[in-house]
């Protein structure tokens, strides 16, 4: 199975190539993939060579946002029809640990995720053309969601699954002041989400001014500039999204007491300082949120519904050839939100 696809070999090192792969495997199908998103991991690895831990030590398929028409479905009947429009779930669990056991696949000890150096050999991505995928993994996209905005699902499913970790401690987004610090393209998805999900009011805050003029397309009621001096609205609940300590500090400085904060962005692995003497006097919970698991076709379901919340935060589309400039973009959170990679021709249409 021949296949165009997107390739990181090291630091600031891009290529398109050609390569052949085996047929699809017993209970595979194969996507011909519409569209992918570029991930901050995926801007890592092509600026830095790694994210985190996850070192690049092997040239790798990049890409874990994807979206496609079934060209193959799987040999044993199993998964959507020949046809069907797919988001694809990007990661593999063992099904025996005891985080799947009781639920909690998205914390599989054996957990491999397309396009990570996190593991030798690399897991490869889903940039390309054509992609072999268990058809298990493949969620159908609801009638009248186009393919630009369902590529927005994996990412809308990381917001959704840090709602959900909400719901767990028994903390309602409904009719709660929601605060969003970072309105970078997962901020603005819990923006989403959280409008979606009935909140009271929804607080977002960036320093600068594109990403929080698309908060108020998402369904933000308030903007703050973080970097401004403003004061930011109380809130009951918190997102933080931005990963950086500054946002961090400032999702619990604006708690009220009993408040709940739920970290989405990575922070920094060196530690951070923030006023956590809130937590005692303020009796907060706090709350880590990684990736997601059985999300998906809630969050495509919640985007079909709401799709006007969910559309502005793709801000550029560009072809597989122009995958530099794409990253160039996706690199500049001043001007620009979710890009996206079309692989089928026509699609940068949307």
């Amino acid at each position: 199975m021949d296949s165009r696809a997107l390739i990181v070999s090291g630091p600031g090192t891009l290529t398109v190539e050609t390569r052949s792969a085996a047929g699809p495997r017993p209970g595979e199908a194969v996507v011909a993939v519409v569209y992918g998103g570029v991930c901050g991991s995926d801007v890592h690895y092509w600026k830095d060579g790694q994210i985190g831990e996850s070192v690049l030590r092997a040239p790798m398929v990049l890409g874990h946002e994807i979206v496609g028409v079934v060209a193959e479905p799987a040999a044993d009947g199993s998964g959507p029809a020949r046809g069907s429009r797919v988001a694809v779930h990007p990661s593999q669990v063992c099904g025996r640990c005891g985080y799947c056991l009781r639920g909690d696949q998205n914390l599989c000890e054996d957990l491999r995720y397309l396009g990570s150096a996190a593991r030798m050999p690399h897991t490869d991505g889903g940039f390309a053309e054509r992609l072999a995928v268990p058809a298990d993994r493949l969620v159908p996209i609801p009638d009248g969601l186009d393919m630009r905005t369902a590529a927005l699902a994996e990412p809308a499913s990381v917001a959704l699954h840090g709602l959900r970790r909400l719901e767990r401690l028994g903390v309602p987004v409904e009719g709660a002041d929601v605060l969003v610090t970072g309105a970078g393209p997962i901020g603005l998805l819990a923006v989403a989400m959280a409008s979606s999900s009935g909140a009271r009011t929804v607080t977002a805050t960036d320093v600068f001014d594109r990403p929080l003029d698309l908060a108020l397309k998402a369904g933000a009621t308030h903007v703050v500039r973080a970097d401004g001096g403003a004061p930011i609205p109380a809130a009951d609940i918190a997102i933080e999204s931005s990963g950086s300590p500054q946002g961090f500090a400032s999702a619990i400085g604006t708690l009220r007491r009993g408040g709940t904060v739920v970290n989405v962005g990575h922070l920094p692995s060196g530690g951070v300082t923030a006023p956590f003497h809130l937590a005692v006097t303020r009796e907060l919970t706090m709350t880590g949120s990684s990736r997601f698991h059985h999300e998906l076709p809630e969050a495509l379901s919640i985007m079909s519904r709401n799709a006007e919340r969910f559309a502005p935060i793709v801000t550029s589309v560009f072809p597989l050839d122009d995958a530099l400039t794409a990253f160039r973009e996706a690199a500049d959170a001043e001007r620009s939100s979710k890009i996206l990679l079309s692989f089928t021709e026509g699609a940068t249409d949307g």
